[in-house]
């Protein structure tokens, strides 16, 4: 069994479409997102009737011809933002705090997740390839609900899934990040929760954990060391371990056969942890490369037989 891993693509539609092409391309059984799948931020592009005019990056443009808007759209998806056209009153009203903006927002992103899964459906032939999609700290819940009702795309949360004799075991809950995100819990609670999950896999030998924050101190959650402005030290040349001690102590005791994580992006690599493989393909989105792990099991010994982190 041939299974693509990659993770944190935070809203950004190339590399979406990469990710649905890597089945193909890679020959694998089944396709994992770990988590944090949606983005962060919306563009709003004021239509004035004769023209349309947006601020992206510091730089205003003016835009004359719907190719134009079509192309800075594409260019707006793929760095993972959201662009949303709206009337100078609409604009304004978005300014207003009485939530206009989250609700937009909110809407935004899920009319692309939509769209995104339509696209799972047609490129993975209806679901006859699997496609499995975790939550992470980032995404919202509103995604749930959105992703539960594809018809051809698993949505991995808080569950054991069967993969013919394999058992995944998902959790995109984080520990704490300075930025409160939206799938957090304190260590001992996400313990917890992680016990919850795992707890139901029928044969640890045989167990996958997908969990979206990376063991701590294992070299795969090594993050730029802030100071107390939140601004990193030395220009990001301090690294600091992130990741969750509830995690780690899951895999030490548990000892799965592998374990696949996300969350921090510089920290790319493989790490073994007793009998566990621990993987973080890390992450690039926001120059539209799509990192990833190609990871073969063996069904019949139950084990990891290859595995390679790739870019594309």
């Amino acid at each position: 069994m041939k299974i693509f891993f990659a993770t944190d693509i935070h809203g950004s539609e190339v590399c979406w479409r990469k990710f649905l092409n890597s089945a193909e391309f890679y020959k694998a059984d089944l396709v994992i997102l770990g988590g944090d799948v949606t983005g962060k931020v919306m563009v709003p592009i004021v239509d004035h009737g004769t023209y349309w005019q947006v601020v992206l990056s510091g730089q205003t443009h003016r835009l004359e011809s719907g190719s134009e808007l079509e192309d800075l759209e594409r260019q707006i998806r793929n760095r993972g933002y959201y662009p949303a056209r709206v009337a100078p009153d609409e604009l304004a009203a978005l300014k207003e705090e009485d939530g206009s903006i989250d609700r937009r927002f909110t809407a935004e992103m899920v009319s692309t997740l939509d769209r995104w899964l339509d696209m799972a459906d047609s490129k993975l032939h209806g679901g006859e390839i699997p496609c499995i999609v975790n939550g992470g700290n980032d995404d919202t819940f509103e995604i749930d609900g959105v992703v539960e009702a594809s018809p051809c795309v698993t949505f991995a949360e808080g569950k054991v899934i069967d993969l013919d004799g394999f058992f995944l075991a998902s959790m995109g809950f984080t520990n704490p990040t300075p930025w409160d995100t939206f799938r957090e819990a304190p260590e001992a609670d996400l313990a917890t929760r992680i016990e919850a999950v795992v707890s139901q896999v029928p044969d640890m030998d045989r167990a996958i954990f997908n969990f979206h924050a990376p063991p701590f101190g294992s070299g795969l959650d090594e993050a730029p060391a802030l100071d107390e402005n939140m601004r990193p030290m030395h220009g990001g040349a301090v690294m600091a371990p992130v990741g969750s001690t509830a995690v780690r102590d899951s895999i030490m005791q548990h000892q799965p056969m592998l374990s696949v994580h996300g969350h921090i992006h510089e920290s790319r690599g493989i790490k073994k942890m007793g009998r566990t493989l621990a993987v973080n393909p890390g992450s690039v989105y926001g120059d539209g490369v799509l990192q990833g792990a190609v990871i073969e099991l063996n069904p019949k010994k139950g084990k990891v037989a290859r595995y390679i982190l790739v870019n594309g």
